[in-house]
């Protein structure tokens, strides 16, 4: 080692004691406890790169301790996936009566509104919306479906929500029954977005693995097992008339399994978060139980929820409305409680008591936290805004507001969310400090 500029004695190299003519005393890295029945004490632990190694290994005790859980826990997802597993049970897709075509917008021709019409401003009412939307007809290319090559005149669509066209846009056709009986017309409908949504997932994929590497490829692996489980299993299961809230549960710690091992790894740290998600979500569930009995919610307080009501009237609302209260903590549940773990395992690398440890962690347990529960909130404010700018502009007093049933669903789902989400932190921190077995920490227990 280079001699420091103050002329004294070089720095021994990292993991090495120091010369014994070194004045003063010794510092805790050079006293090495010594075992009960003599012989050499342990190899110090080198210092001069433990920021970029693994986090220090559990004790096999704490192993078994940790697995003694997780493992009929596995089991038991197993079992309940396998039991819950819709199969043959699943309700067939109602027959869509509508049939679609894909075409290519070759020409458009706008033409004056007729007179009377509201485009034209001459109306005062404008029950339908049309004001400033264009009349005329468009030529279309049929690319794919009913006439297939052929060239049909179609009317510009109009009204809130229809799609603009232009000359070589994409778009999606309904067919209709033409004037001429065994006829086709077509209306449009939509835009064709499947290129551009490649396109976005392709670069997202790429900017994924180009900053994680392969630890973005277990990302987006994970990504995959997670919609495969919602698409192939929680979803076709409600619809068999399972209840919503144990197949939300089984799904959700299917996903938790799978995705947090795939991504982070096998060890025990990674169990570690699993059994804070796990303790976190048990806690969601009951309060979510509790609070949506206790504010006599139905789970119908919008449109679609009505409306599925109606349609499939073998589903429990109320149970799915838990369900999505557990599912859509889980993310976040996820991204709290890997955190923690791996922060105390890093934490662990140097000399400080196991409470110093916990509170070391918790300061950035608090200020993950403090983003994370507003990060929630705004998600489900920013869902459902439309319908709440809607109900806002009824001019109802804000107390009825808040109370109604859409409203208040929101209200408890956030809140459940958030306690969730709160105390997965010190249940994770004090799991992952109980683990901690780096030698540092050893030592300093030693001296």
């Amino acid at each position: 080692a280079a001699p420091p500029a103050d002329g004294g004695h070089p720095h021994p190299p990292a993991g090495h004691p120091a010369p014994s003519d070194r004045s003063g005393p010794p510092v805790a890295e050079d006293r090495q406890p010594v075992p009960a029945g003599g012989g050499q004490p342990d190899a110090p632990a080198p210092v001069g790169h433990h920021h970029h190694g693994p986090a220090g290994p559990a004790s096999a005790h704490t192993r078994r301790a940790v697995f003694a859980i997780l493992i009929p826990a596995a089991v038991a997802t197993l079992v309940g996936l396998l039991v819950l597993w819709p199969g043959d049970r699943a309700t067939p897709a109602a027959a869509d009566p509508t049939e679609r075509a894909y075409g290519e917008v070759v020409r458009v021709v706008e033409e004056p509104c007729p007179e009377g019409d509201p485009s034209v401003g001459e109306s005062t009412e404008d029950p339908g919306g049309l004001a400033g939307w264009p009349c005329g007809t468009a030529d279309v290319r049929v690319t794919e479906g009913a006439g297939t090559g052929q060239t049909a005149t179609v009317e510009l669509p109009r009204g809130p929500g229809a799609p603009g066209v232009a000359v070589g846009d994409d778009v999606v056709l309904l067919v209709l029954e033409g004037m001429v009986p065994g006829s086709v017309a077509y209306t449009i409908t939509d835009h064709q977005r499947g290129q551009p949504m490649i396109w976005l997932v392709a670069l997202t994929a790429a900017v994924i693995i180009g900053f994680g590497r392969w630890r973005g490829v277990s990302a987006i692996a994970g990504l995959v097992v997670s919609f495969a489980v919602l698409l192939l299993f929680v979803i076709p299961a409600i619809l068999a008339g399972s209840s919503p809230l144990l197949v939300a549960v089984v799904g959700a710690a299917t996903i938790m399994f799978a995705v947090l091992y795939l991504t982070h790894g096998t060890s025990v740290h990674t169990s570690v978060a699993i059994l804070g998600t796990l303790a976190a979500l048990v806690l969601t569930g009951l309060l979510g139980a509790g609070f949506t009995a206790l504010t006599q919610l139905t789970g119908i307080g919008s449109e679609e929820s009505a409306y599925l009501a109606v349609m499939q009237g073998n589903v429990d609302m109320r149970g799915l409305l838990l369900a999505g209260i557990i599912i859509g903590a889980l993310g976040a549940l996820d991204d709290v409680t890997v955190t923690q773990a791996m922060t105390v395992a890093e934490l662990s690398r140097h000399p400080m008591s196991r409470r110093d440890l916990y509170r070391a962690a918790a300061r950035v347990g608090r200020s993950h936290v403090g983003s994370a529960v507003n990060t929630l909130v705004l998600a489900y404010a920013g869902a459902s805004l439309p319908l709440m700018l809607l109900i806002a502009a009824g001019g109802q007093d804000l107390g009825n507001l808040l109370t109604s049933e859409f409203i208040a669903e929101e209200i408890v789902r956030s809140a459940v969310g958030t306690i969730g989400l709160v105390a997965a932190v010190p249940i994770t921190t004090v799991l992952a400090v109980l683990v901690a077995e780096s030698r540092r920490t050893k030592a300093v227990a030693g001296t």
